[in-house]
């Protein structure tokens, strides 16, 4: 159906005037009714539609609001239509926001935007708008949202600015709020004008009702154009932002296709249970007593510091953190995946507003303590994002409250929220208001077998890592959630966003066999995950995980690892006021020896420095840190770090095995041979002092220098590592974090590959082995290459595992080894990567 005939034979009966509805939720009941009524839509739309408002604001301003359901959903409607509730007396919608129209939207493509180019032109003529919201005839209502015709015609046809550029809307559903709010806030970074004109019809690219009225579709064509003092920059930043969207845009509407044409797969209780509902936000099904966090009340001081001190303090903590949260990305990029490491890294970008830190410091000058003045501004921006109809806008909130404690925790340690350790010993679905993205990060996924959420939405940061974990998750489920009591014994439904109470055995017999055929049906899955990664001419490569704790193991092992390849052990040191004793990291070495159960361990001694920083090693302020004193060259220099650490290690491998052989340990940051020298008789003093078994000892390929003279080297240890990401780094001479230049950072660049070689070679002539533990060994492409270059153990982020090995099994090594020759006579980067589609075993 057209657009343009969504409401054309709107009957009377979808209209209900003088409506009184107690809530917002009363509203879009009776308006899904109607639909529901009329045939329009099936009733589980109306779920829907509530959903929808959890993730989204469907408040358009001037008392119209209009409730539709989420996208994924559309196959739920039969027919398009709309519902119009008239509520004289007004209902609130969000806080602050009356609704006095509600025009309910069942739509299944982009017929909506007629609804809301009609709706937009209603709220500029704020004298009619006005009168429909107590006209007693329907058919004023109908005739007002039937009508289509065009504002009145320009004088003269738009003109566009002097900067332009025409582009065809590719978006599938064409323009609705979620990419115009982004198209605005693109425009709005600028001082320059910025519209666009469709037709004789031209917006302000500021003004999202503006950007909506246009009532864009896919296949319209539109000028962007611009002028001021930086229209150039202003037009290319909003064009990167149209385009950059398109792919979005597009996997949405496949999503939801997709989404159609698949029947859903949750669990359906055998008889009718007490049921809270929410939003799907990782599938799975969980089946537990809950545990209901509560909120800490918060209570900051205010106790005055001189200004000096108090700056001294904020600049000091906002460092801290800084650095605190470049570890976390870096922990967590090599652990769940780049794309999850980068919700650590936008909330450090927060800590870059000079505006938040503005207003800490002017509270400080009216005489108000640091910490005091630090939580006002924190909370006074969160709620100023929190009140704008923008969702995402709305989900930065919360990373900005995140992070503020982060902050608030290093300027007095006696404000650090630590529920999240009270938690119970058995496994329990944990029910919380919220969890940060660290918090969530963070779970002992021992103790937390499921989540639920009363707010949040399905792309907040926190519903993106229990996916990412593997942890049945729902959330937006409601205050009714924290009414719960503990133990109430559950069952979670995370494909649904259920949240069933007080099941019966029935039930609990029911959901442990719908867990058992997934688990059956995974199996299977896992079985060809399990196999080794051996080419098709028998050639094996050991294919290991990167983790930092040994509850970690168990998901690797799921993946397919046969050993871990990387234990970065940074963590042990992280978030505490000191570095950890012998003892405790002994405990965690054995714990993680006993997890792999006889698979090879490799730890990494404690790399710190460059982007990780741990304050309370009381490390000096350096200029530049990446050339600094970092990795081994710590070590050496701290030997009470260096003997604590080796003493735990050979402790474990006695313990676990005399032999020693499931445990290597390896040293990062090795630039000459002294280094190895000294280091290898420090083990040799710590373990002859315990008695403890020989283990094999390696260091990590970081620096060319190390890559270069790998033939000396090779002479003194027992296998190589190599780090990509930090040999790219330094042959390249790009910081990976720059955020110009980090995307020219290609640990495929052939420069790279020829010091991967140059170190297999060095190896090769002594029996040593090469393994890479960097970003490009998680790439199938990429480890295909380094298979072909002669690496023969691989280790990367647990979710990459199955990808790399099937492209590996898919291969023969001859033809490896060819295209990893034509990788090193390759000029640049970009020509590398285009073997990947010649490459047998590749995609064409």
């Amino acid at each position: 159906m057209a657009p343009e005939t969504l409401t054309a034979t709107l009957p009377p009966d979808l209209v209900r005037l003088n409506a009184r509805p107690a809530s917002k939720g009363d509203a879009i009941g009776e308006a899904a009714q109607l639909l529901i009524a009329a045939g329009c839509i099936d009733p589980a739309y109306a779920d829907s539609m509530l959903r929808r408002e959890a993730v989204a604001n469907t408040f358009l301003g001037h008392g119209v609001a209009i409730p539709h359901g989420m996208v994924e959903d559309r196959n739920l409607v039969r027919r398009n239509g709309i519902a119009i509730l008239q509520v004289p007396q007004g209902v609130e919608w969000n806080p602050g926001q009356t609704a006095q129209l509600v025009v309910a939207i069942a739509a299944q493509s982009d017929s909506h935007l007629a609804v809301l180019r009609r709706l937009t032109r209603l709220m500029q003529d704020e004298a009619r708008l006005t009168g429909l919201f107590t006209a007693t005839d329907p058919s004023a209502l109908l005739a007002a949202l039937n009508e289509d015709q065009p504002s009145a015609p320009p004088s003269a046809p738009g003109r566009d600015l002097a900067e332009r550029f025409e582009w065809v809307v590719d978006y599938p559903t064409g323009l609705h709020a979620r990419p115009a709010t982004a198209w605005v806030e693109a425009a709005r970074q600028s001082t320059a004008r910025v519209q666009i004109r469709h037709g004789d019809q031209v917006a302000d690219a500021k003004a999202l009702v503006a950007l909506l009225q246009l009532g864009l579709r896919a296949g319209d064509s539109v000028v962007v154009s611009a002028e001021g003092e930086d229209a150039v920059a202003a037009l290319a930043r909003v064009r990167a932002t149209i385009t950059r969207l398109t792919a979005r845009e597009q996997a949405d509407a496949a999503a939801a296709a997709q989404k159609a044409r698949t029947p859903t797969r949750g669990w359906t209780p055998p008889g009718a249970l007490p049921a809270v509902a929410g939003i799907p936000a990782s599938p799975g099904l969980a089946i537990g007593p809950i545990h209901v966090l509560q909120s800490a009340e918060l209570t900051v001081p205010d106790q005055p510091v001189s200004l000096i001190e108090g700056g001294n303090r904020l600049h000091e903590a906002l460092t801290l953190t800084r650095q605190h949260l470049k570890a976390l990305a870096d922990d967590t990029a090599r652990r769940l995946g780049p794309s999850e490491a980068g919700i650590f890294t936008a909330q450090a970008e927060l800590l870059n507003d000079t505006d938040l830190v503005t207003v800490a410091c002017q509270l400080m000058v009216e005489g108000h303590g640091v910490a005091w003045s630090w939580h006002q501004a924190v909370e006074r921006t969160a709620n100023g994002l929190s009140a704008l109809d923008n969702p995402v806008l709305a989900a930065r909130a919360a990373d900005l409250r995140d992070v503020g404690q982060r902050v608030l925790a290093r300027i007095d340690p006696a404000l650090r929220i630590g529920s999240m350790r009270d938690l119970p010993d058995t496994p329990c679905i944990l029910v919380a208001d919220d969890l940060s993205p660290s918090d969530t990060a963070a779970l002992d996924m021992g103790r937390v077998i499921g989540l639920a959420t009363a707010q949040g939405g399905p792309t907040s940061h926190t519903a993106i890592l229990a996916r990412t974990l593997g942890l049945p998750a729902m959330v937006a489920g409601g205050g009714a959630l924290l009414g719960l009591a503990n133990g109430t014994p559950a069952v979670l439904d995370g494909q649904a966003g259920r949240l069933h109470l007080t099941p019966s055995d029935e039930d609990v017999a029911s959901a442990r066999a719908w867990i058992d055929r997934e688990q059956a049906r995974k199996a299977e899955e896992e079985a060809r995950r399990g196999l080794p990664a051996r080419t098709r001419d028998g050639h094996e490569v050991e294919i290991g995980a990167n983790v930092n704790r040994p509850d970690q193991v168990a998901m690797a092992l799921s993946q397919g690892a046969e050993s871990v390849g990387l234990m970065r052990t940074e963590f042990l040191f992280l978030e505490r006021a000191e570095a950890p004793g012998e003892d405790e990291q002994f405990e965690t070495y054995r714990t993680m020896l006993e997890a792999l159960d006889g698979r090879p361990l490799i730890v990494r001694a404690l790399d710190i420095g460059g982007d990780k920083q741990v304050p309370h090693l009381q490390l000096p302020h350096e200029e530049n840190p990446f050339l600094g004193v970092r990795g081994a060259r710590l070590l050496l220099r701290r030997p009470d770090l260096l003997d604590t650490q080796l003493r735990a290690l050979y402790r474990a491998a006695k313990v676990r095995d005399t032999s020693g052989h499931a445990l290597s340990i390896m040293f990062p940051m090795i630039t000459a041979l002294p280094e190895v020298q000294t280091l290898r008789a420090a083990c040799d003093r710590i373990r002859a002092e315990l008695d403890a078994p020989p283990v094999p000892l390696g260091i990590m390929v970081e620096v060319p220098a190390a890559a270069i003279q790998a033939d000396v080297l090779a002479r003194h240890v027992d296998f190589f590592s190599i780090g990509t990401n930090d040999l790219t780094q330094y042959a390249l001479a790009i910081d990976r974090q720059h955020p110009e230049l980090a995307a020219e950072a290609d640990s495929l660049h052939p420069a790279v590959l020829r010091l991967i070689r140059l170190t297999v070679e060095g190896a090769e002539r002594h029996g040593r082995w090469v393994g890479v533990c960097g970003g490009i060994a998680g790439d199938p492409f990429g480890a295909a290459l380094l298979t072909g270059l002669g690496v023969r153990e691989l280790s990367m982020t647990p979710r990459d595992i199955p990808g790399v090995k099937d492209r590996l099994r898919a291969s023969d090594l001859s033809a490896l080894r060819d295209a990893a020759r034509r990788a090193l006579d390759c000029e640049t980067a970009d020509a590398v990567r285009a073997l990947d589609g010649t490459l047998e075993g590749g995609e064409a």
